[in-house]
């Protein structure tokens, strides 16, 4: 019957040195066909020696000889498998990142590239490790963390953190040699500072050069740079991803494209380009049609359009959605909006209040 490992670091079992290379290499996610290239031997002999290292552990699969290599040391989360010796490859050196950036987009399904190379990031729980250290690029996150933020209540398997983040290192194509993207230290895991283009991290920064621009009263740059903001979002942020870390950014980050998409129609309004606000307007308020503020904006750049009836349609359509969606009224913002509508009132609210 297969042993059951309590708590704590399984016991010393005798396997082969050659058995011990094995199991290393296992645990640092490698392949059949890789391990046997790696250490020179068939790839059958590379299966002989795996069989016995189960029978002989008391494992059940792969999957459990991964854990196995984490728990007893064999492999250290974050710096690879242990010399004969005992010693550690050498851990990376912050900020060195050698050769070109890996790029990282959340704005949508969660897509990587290395040097405009597209990569495959594993299974949804993998994605959404690697999607919780982009979000946070710059800060450690703890192996706690990380369990909180992608599994939440659900209890994963053993070390599945570190077994996660050394496939990714492999994944994004550092490995775990001198210059992996993924970091460690005693405190967790985080992204190695410039080796990674996170698509957040460009929105914040665009948005800080919106502001700058609004201020100096420049609607034509607030313009521009609010489109190269909007373009990379493709799509639901995070689409997918598992995990409550994903749900909280998932929400803040599409009401972050709203807010976006609405200072550019205000800067497009400003520049008297109402035909255009009211185009990205109609097309927000298709993709958010229970969004009050962004239905207000609609009907106002209608209504200066000269499309006082189209307005007015503007809001039946979202007070029969929040009715049938949601069983409310339209707020008091909006039916504001819609008497001043009615009334004709060319001295009402124009395009703004757009949330910062």
């Amino acid at each position: 019957m297969p042993r059951t490992v309590t708590a704590g670091r399984p016991p010393a079992v005798a396997i082969g040195p050659r058995e011990r290379e094995v199991l290393s290499a296992v645990g640092c996610g490698l392949r059949d066909d890789e391990i046997a290239a790696a250490l020179a031997m068939p790839e059958e002999a590379v299966a002989g020696h795996l069989a016995r290292i189960l029978v002989k552990l008391g494992l059940r699969d792969r999957a459990a000889a991964i854990v196995h290599a984490f728990d007893s040391g064999l492999v250290v989360p974050g710096r690879g498998p242990r010399t004969e010796t005992g010693s550690a490859i050498r851990r990376p050196v912050e900020g060195r990142a050698a050769g070109p950036k890996v790029r990282v987009c959340v704005l949508g399904p969660l897509r990587v590239w290395r040097d405009g190379r597209p990569l495959d990031p594993g299974h949804l729980r993998q994605q959404a490790v690697l999607a919780a250290l982009a979000l946070h690029a710059g800060r450690t996150l703890s192996r706690q963390e990380l369990l909180d933020g992608v599994w939440g209540m659900e209890t994963p398997v053993a070390n599945v953190v570190p077994v996660y983040v050394y496939r990714l290192r492999k994944a994004l194509g550092a490995g775990d040699g001198p210059d992996p993207v993924i970091a460690y230290d005693r405190r967790g895991y985080r992204l190695v500072s410039g080796a990674v283009d996170v698509d957040v991290a460009r929105v914040e920064d665009l948005v800080g050069d919106i502001g700058a621009a609004e201020r100096a009263g420049d609607a034509a740059e607030s313009v521009r740079l609010c489109s190269r903001a909007l373009e990379l979002f493709r799509g639901e942020p995070l689409a997918g991803l598992p995990g409550p870390l994903a749900e909280r950014e998932r929400l803040r980050l599409t009401e972050r494209g709203i807010a976006l998409a609405r200072r550019k129609a205000e800067g497009q309004a400003r520049l008297g380009r109402h035909a255009e606000a009211t185009a990205e307007l109609f097309a927000l308020s298709a993709a958010h049609p229970l969004n009050e503020p962004v239905a207000a904006m609609l009907m106002r750049a209608l209504y200066r359009c000269g499309r006082q009836a189209d307005a007015l349609d503007a809001f039946d359509r979202v007070r029969r959605r929040l009715a049938d969606d949601l069983g409310v009224s339209p707020s008091g913002m909006l039916r504001r909006t819609h008497r001043m509508i009615l009334r004709g009132d060319e001295t009402g609210p124009g395009l703004t209040g757009t949330a910062r």
